[in-house]
């Protein structure tokens, strides 16, 4: 038989009343979703839902599938423990024919609530151009990483000295600053702050390589007896206790070094001097000034 849209014999209109007859079961249930587009994380809502009936509900997350059975015509209860994880979702509704329904929505991070920072390197020298690097990053309650821009302040407090402030925004998630150590040695914290949340951490600055290093010496017979003035370096913090300083002899039996300790901020040594020779002192790559002796004074 060959039905066409003007057929008017009897067997195809019984065929056309048979399948309105089945298919409007199926059309008069079937359930539209109204999901939004975009909610935050942890947030409950509800989706209205159409149609009649009892549907089956599943809920496909980033790292979880959720699983109900639903009314059709009545609201759809999204829980806050559904959607703590940012990252599309999807909704799928079947009723009984089955006939299926599906809307997708994003779940956006929330507010700042706990930062990861670090602050590297743990020891510095003083006034050293862009040694120091700090790193945060923004997570919201249920640590999902704030892609959106946010704003993280850096707080500096150094052990002496005015403190200040650094505001960067975040780059997917991440806030980093690169700064120059402050001039003095000792503890300096610092700070990330965003929104109500903040972490900090402790940088211990050291004193640089010395500076205006200078000796003197003392001889005795053929003993002479070298003490350095107090090391300091060029800001004028005292190298620590333990820095080693080199004391350099050139007489008529060749040349000899001696590696003495630095002991409450000053280094001394001994040669035993053979006539006139020529002491020089330095402290890793820094050079002090140099004295004549004579041992047979």
């Amino acid at each position: 038989m060959k039905c066409t849209a003007h057929s008017d014999s009897t067997p195809c209109k019984r065929l056309a009343v048979f399948v309105l007859l089945c298919v409007w079961p199926a059309w008069a249930g079937a359930a539209k979703l109204h999901a939004p587009a975009m909610v935050e994380a942890g947030q409950a809502f509800s989706i209205p839902v159409e149609g009649s009936g009892q549907a089956t509900f599943y809920l496909v997350g980033p790292d979880h599938v959720v699983k109900r059975t639903v009314s059709l015509g009545s609201d759809l209860q999204m829980q806050s423990s559904d959607v703590r994880t940012a990252g599309r979702y999807q909704i799928i509704l079947c009723d009984a024919s089955p006939s299926c329904t599906s809307a997708t929505f994003e779940v956006k991070a929330a507010p700042p609530a706990h930062l990861s920072f670090f602050l590297h390197p743990s020891r510095v020298p003083v006034s050293t151009r862009e040694s120091i690097d700090a790193t945060a990053f923004v997570f919201d309650q249920y640590f999902n990483l704030i892609l959106a821009p946010a704003a993280v302040d850096f707080r500096i407090t150094p052990a002496s000295g005015v403190g200040f402030s650094r505001e960067v925004s975040t780059r997917r998630g991440v806030a980093w600053m690169r700064m120059d150590s402050t001039p003095r040695e000792g503890r300096v914290q610092v700070t990330a702050v965003s929104g109500e949340v903040e972490e900090a951490r402790v940088i211990q600055q050291v004193a640089a390589e010395a500076c205006g290093l200078r000796m003197k010496a003392v001889a005795g017979g053929t003993m002479v007896t070298l003490e350095t003035d107090p090391v300091r370096d060029c800001s004028g913090n005292a190298l620590p206790d333990g820095t080693v300083v080199s004391f350099t002899k050139v007489d008529k039996a060749g040349k000899s070094t001696v590696d003495t300790p630095i002991k409450k901020g000053i280094a001394r040594g001994q040669f035993s001097v053979d006539g006139r020779a020529q002491i020089s002192v330095a402290c890793g790559v820094v050079l002090g000034n140099e004295v004549a002796v004579n041992g047979k004074l």
